[in-house]
């Protein structure tokens, strides 16, 4: 699983259903949400 940190939650979380995706500037970022609150959590360089 991806970590991200949520900003609601003030943790790191493992993303749930993380899709890969690319930012207006074309940079990778990995984009789930959050198990806890549901919230969507995001991470710069993709699913690793």
């Amino acid at each position: 699983m991806t970590k991200g940190y949520c900003v609601k939650c003030k943790k790191m979380v493992d993303m749930k259903d993380g899709k890969e995706s690319k930012t207006k500037k074309g940079t990778k970022i990995a984009k789930g949400k959050c198990p806890n609150c549901g919230i969507t959590v995001c991470r710069m360089g993709g699913l690793n």
